[in-house]
């Protein structure tokens, strides 16, 4: 009997094509350049109907947003921004002032990010819109070289709330579900910032000069765009060490307890698997601490790093450790 993508999940799905090839799976595509610097590529693939609903996004939004979820990729590798390609499906409900607004959100993210050079394709679709986005950037020959390998007590630290995307989501879905049916806009003031969370995301521009110049060098980052317990499972694999992530310490916006008590849904669940938060999630030497805390205040110390056996878990404030499960992940790792 066949299996179904639900039995096996996606991260096996990934290897068992792999083992099927020459080739073996990478953490983000890249190759040493002539300097002695890191190249790293990253691409992404946003589909109408999965990825967003053109119902509620703004075209400017919605460009913007897809090119921060590929340049974050870049600054998770400790990598500028360099080359930005970018492919548009459009579909025949869509005009040209609507691409143009769409371009213009693409613009307006490739120019803070610091893109030198984007490039423009446009393709028909039968199948609603779609924007391709692979960027190209370069991390430094002296943080390749300063890295250190990640140790037990290793901290893992976050760029800002998380699950408030997928919360916003919710609102916006709601809205517009209320739209449909009574025709009344709905107030969505006051979830503004979770709102704005999902619709346009928010991310620091400088963070590979601002940790180089503070001589920080992360032993692993990652860009947490599938949920926390994703990003925590990939950091366990990849570094072969355990990590321990504690309730607590997980920032929230400040609404998402209220919003969360409206639409019965956990935070926190929003959190481990809710996804599309847009967050660096970095792995710090914990003889950094103080150092990092005064100059990257915007983060905050949600865990550390631990030996191999604890696996990913979660504490909760009693001191009880729950493993961490991940959407997509085998049940054996999950």
């Amino acid at each position: 009997m066949a299996e179904s993508f639900s039995e096996i999940g996606k991260i096996e799905a990934i290897e068992q094509l792999y083992r099927l090839s020459a080739y073996s799976p990478v953490n983000g595509l890249s190759y040493t350049s002539a300097k002695g610097g890191k190249v790293t590529t990253a691409a992404r693939m946003y589909l109408e109907g999965i990825d967003f609903n053109l119902v509620y996004f703004p075209l400017k939004h919605l460009g913007y947003k897809c090119v921060v979820g590929v340049v974050g990729e870049l600054y998770a590798a400790r990598a500028r921004p360099k080359l930005l390609n970018v492919v548009l499906g459009i579909s025949a409900k869509l005009d040209f002032p609507q691409i143009k607004e769409l371009w213009m959100g693409v613009t307006v993210a490739a120019k803070e990010h610091g893109f030198e050079a984007v490039n423009l394709d446009l393709q028909p679709s039968n199948n609603g819109l779609f924007l391709s986005m692979s960027a190209t950037g370069e991390t430094s020959l002296l943080t390749e070289k300063r890295r250190m390998a990640a140790k037990s007590m290793d901290l893992i630290c976050v760029s800002g709330s998380l699950g408030a995307a997928y919360l916003g989501m919710q609102v916006l879905e709601r809205g517009a579900k209320q739209f449909q049916s009574d025709g009344q806009q709905p107030d969505m003031g006051q979830y503004k910032m979770l709102v704005g969370s999902y619709l346009r995301p928010e991310l620091e521009s400088g963070v590979v000069e601002h940790l180089e110049d503070a001589e920080i060098y992360p032993s692993y980052g990652y860009f947490v765009t599938r949920g926390l317990s994703d990003a925590l499972k990939r950091l366990t694999r990849d570094s072969g060490l355990g990590a321990k992530v504690y309730a607590d310490k997980i920032p929230f916006e400040g609404n998402s307890f209220a919003l969360g008590k409206e639409l019965d849904m956990d935070p926190l669940s929003a959190a481990m698997n809710g996804g599309d938060d847009n967050r660096l999630l970095f792995t710090i030497p914990i003889l950094h601490l103080e150092k990092f805390r005064r100059e990257f205040q915007t983060f905050d110390v949600i865990g550390h790093l631990a030996q191999a056996e604890v696996g990913a878990v979660l504490v909760t404030p009693e001191g009880l450790e729950f493993p961490v499960k991940a959407q997509g992940w085998p049940e054996k790792d999950a």
